[in-house]
């Protein structure tokens, strides 16, 4: 979970919160299942456009402690590559980890967990909460080639008004979403969330994402 203490989150969930409501939820709730092993099949998705960045953002509270645990989570490499060449191959690679670890993993709260709102962490006891899952996917996908650049906890407004983490892997095909919610990657604008802001490309630190909105969710499972 995205905790309270992170402020510029919690303005961002105050000022788009209105667009996304209890009709979303439901909506996505009933989409069908079987979507991931669809795209497994299916070769490579479809060129979308890229989610536009606006400038430096706060970074989460959360997130700071996970780098201070943690530093080689948050360092940045400018000499790879920020976007990865999407091909049949990585396609399924991103497909398969992202449902195993959604498999594999227990969702928890971190008050649950930890006893406290927010921590960030590596979910080495099978336990996580969204970004804990997002965090492992990212581990586990530089461990198959994916240029660690390429691959940014992102901060996303869910269908049910709540922060939300998310990965998001930048390709020449555009930027994907992986989701502890879904099996399904998709572009990101077919999540239906909102997005506030990601990791930087450039330096340890975030960026905003403006609060782009995305109010098409093409598929949960």
């Amino acid at each position: 979970m995205v905790g309270p203490r992170d402020k510029e989150g919690d303005d961002m969930l105050s000022d788009y919160s209105k667009y996304l409501g209890p009709a979303l939820a439901a909506f996505i709730a009933t989409i069908g299942a079987g979507a991931a092993q669809a795209q497994q099949s299916a070769g490579i998705p479809v060129a979308s456009l890229p989610i536009s960045a606006s400038g430096e953002a706060r970074a989460p509270y959360a997130w700071s402690d996970l780098c201070r645990r943690n530093p080689v989570e948050c360092r940045v490499s400018t000499t790879e590559a920020d976007r990865v060449e999407m091909t049949g191959k990585l396609w399924k690679t991103i497909i398969a980890i992202n449902g195993k670890i959604n498999r594999e993993i227990e969702a928890v709260t971190d008050e649950d967990h930890w006893g406290v709102v927010d921590r960030w962490d590596l979910p080495e006891d099978g336990k996580g909460d969204c970004e804990d899952f997002a965090l492992l996917k990212r581990k586990r996908l530089a461990e198959a080639g994916v240029p660690r650049r390429a691959m940014l906890m992102t901060v996303v407004i869910d269908e049910e008004n709540a922060g939300h983490a998310v990965l998001m892997i930048r390709t020449d095909r555009g930027d994907y979403i992986l989701d502890n919610k879904r099996n399904a990657v998709l572009p990101w604008n077919q999540t239906g969330y909102v997005y506030v802001k990601r990791e930087s490309q450039f330096q340890t630190g975030w960026t905003s994402l403006g609060g782009a909105q995305t109010p098409t969710v093409a598929s949960v499972r």
